[in-house]
């Protein structure tokens, strides 16, 4: 059994003498403790040295990486014929049985094993002192460390974020400056601010003008398009602004110089931006454009971190106050936040904003996780997932109306709407007409047979027929019921007057109302013959007593 040994000199090969000894791993170590012992449990075989340092730092920068280099699969295809070899790395063993087809170990024997060689290295490799090994691995640490910030400066978010605060900062300050011009100069010449509505055209006119009077001498072919500049002329002719002396327009012109360098400054600014962001994130680049990118990475404060979120998480991204107030008052929560910026989410209409930033809050994730982890340098799943995202804008926009994903196909029938119709029937009432037979004139008796008829006929008629009948019904019922009061005076006077008459039984049975209305005119007609009788008494009477007179 051999053992692999890497020391910043070199690679070494030991031979374990006694392969029994490592079962025990007290007694292993113990060993150990001595140099003359621990000759006796191991040898070395085989020593491979650096040339140089570039061969020593790209021998460490594979075995980080878990593979062997060049020099290291040499070393063992030469002296590892048969041999099982003990490495200290499991998945850089596992590289060297596919390729070198070794049989390899790692347990916790082995690295007792190379722990123990480790404490008795020099001793064990003749020529090697003390004094030489701890510079060598010095220098070897520095060239490691080098290396490793040379080639992860490409994916160094710092820059990313340093450079869109810059730039947020420098438009703040040049829209600040901006209006500042405007209302200094336009005391001066107040239209120019209507004239001219560009910030940096308006700096540049302002430079190259200087006093108003001068407008008509100068040409402004290069600033300004035709249109405009003729405009201008006109304006400062007939300019309502107060005059300013020289010294003033030497600062309004410097802080137009100013105003002018920072832009320049800026532009250059945005062009390292996408530079960095086309490096570092190529496939969110793609997504949501350069500065929307940038923004959501200092925002999470790196690229790493950021891939560390979900989907959702970046879809709200840069809207926290909102949603936290929609938390508390338990209202709806925000849709968007920094990514309502992209270009996908502003194409979209507004009722569909809330799908497609969803949809791209989920690419936008995969997208980040891919750049801050992949090894692929291109943005093609970055380009491949926005013609997903348009297409399905595309879809959305072109829907049409009444049909939703997972609908059954085709196009929905659509009827007009008629209040007089359900469905799968006809009308629900027949349209009502004007019958002027059915017109009741006021003061008009009508025949008490015919009326009695009307009751009993079979009630089977529609309801146009029956309305007028009815009204025709209620203006006699009402005549009658004045007649019956009437009546009912007149009996209750009679019965005042006269006494009741004791022949009626006391307990009569309820008897139908025609039966009742026969018996009482009944009683009228008996007591009107008995008040004539009375009368007719009374008079033979007065005729008598004359007579005896």
């Amino acid at each position: 059994m051999l053992v692999l040994f890497e020391i910043p000199a070199g690679f070494a090969l030991f031979k374990v003498l006694d392969e029994g000894k490592l079962n025990n791993v007290v007694d292993l170590s113990k060993e150990f403790l001595a140099a003359d012992s621990a000759r006796k449990v191991v040898s070395l075989k085989a020593f491979s040295k650096f040339e140089n340092t570039a061969e020593a730092l790209e021998a460490a920068t594979k075995l980080l990486e878990s593979t062997p280099s060049k020099g290291l699969r040499k070393f063992l295809r030469a002296h590892c014929d048969g041999e099982t070899l003990g490495v200290a790395d499991s998945k850089l063993g596992n590289a060297i049985k596919e390729k070198l087809k070794i049989d390899c170990v790692h347990n916790t024997y082995v690295m007792e094993l190379l722990r123990g060689v480790r404490t008795q290295l020099t001793e064990l490799i003749s020529g090697l002192g003390a004094q030489d090994l701890a510079p060598m691995s010095l220098g070897l640490s520095h060239s490691l460390s080098r290396y490793k910030l040379k080639f992860s400066a490409d994916k160094v978010d710092t820059m990313i974020v340093q450079a869109i605060g810059l730039l947020d900062d420098l438009d703040k300050e040049l829209n600040t400056y901006a209006m500042r011009i405007r209302e200094w100069y336009g005391w001066h010449f107040p239209e120019l601010t209507r004239i001219v509505q560009d910030n940096i055209h308006y700096a540049k006119t302002v430079k190259l003008m200087g006093d108003r009077a001068n407008a008509a001498k100068l040409d402004f072919s290069e600033i300004l398009p035709e249109e405009v500049e003729t405009e201008l002329k006109e304006a400062a002719v007939i300019s309502m602004g107060t005059e300013v002396n020289d010294l003033d327009l030497m600062n309004i012109k410097e802080l137009c110089d100013q105003v002018l360098s920072l832009s320049e400054y800026r532009a250059q600014l945005y062009d390292y931006l996408k530079s960095r962001m086309n490096t570092v994130a190529p496939n969110l680049t793609a997504l949501v454009g350069e500065l929307v990118g940038a923004r959501l990475i200092a925002h999470g404060g790196s690229l790493l971190n950021l891939a560390k979120q979900p989907g959702s998480t970046v879809q709200i991204l840069g809207a926290e106050k909102a949603l936290f107030r929609a938390l508390k008052t338990k209202h709806s929560t925000p849709k968007y936040g920094l990514i309502y910026h992209a270009s996908l989410v502003g194409q979209a209409a507004p009722k569909h904003k809330g799908k497609i930033s969803r949809s791209l809050a989920a690419k936008a994730a995969l997208a980040i996780r891919c750049d801050a982890l992949g090894d692929d340098q291109d943005n093609s799943m970055g380009l491949e997932n926005r013609a997903k995202l348009e297409a399905r804008l595309r879809a959305l926009e072109g829907k049409e109306l009444g049909r939703s994903a997972g609908s059954a196909k085709g196009k929905p029938k659509i009827e007009v709407y008629d209040k007089d119709r359900k469905k799968g029937a006809g009308l629900i009432t027949p349209a009502k007409s004007y019958n002027p037979a059915a017109d009741s004139v006021r003061g008009q008796t009508t025949n008490s047979g015919a009326l009695d008829e009307q009751d009993t006929a079979p009630r089977k008629k529609k309801k146009v027929d029956v309305e007028p009948q009815e009204e025709e019904a209620a203006e006699v019922a009402a005549i009658e019921d004045k007649k019956e009061k009437k009546k009912k005076k007149k009996k209750a006077d009679q019965e005042a007057s006269l006494p009741s008459s004791g022949n009626e039984p006391e307990n009569e049975e309820p008897v139908p109302k025609e039966k009742e209305k026969k018996k009482k005119k009944k009683r009228q007609a008996e007591d009107s013959g008995e008040n004539v009788e009375g009368e007719e008494e009374e008079k033979k009477k007065k005729k008598k007593k004359k007579s005896g007179d």
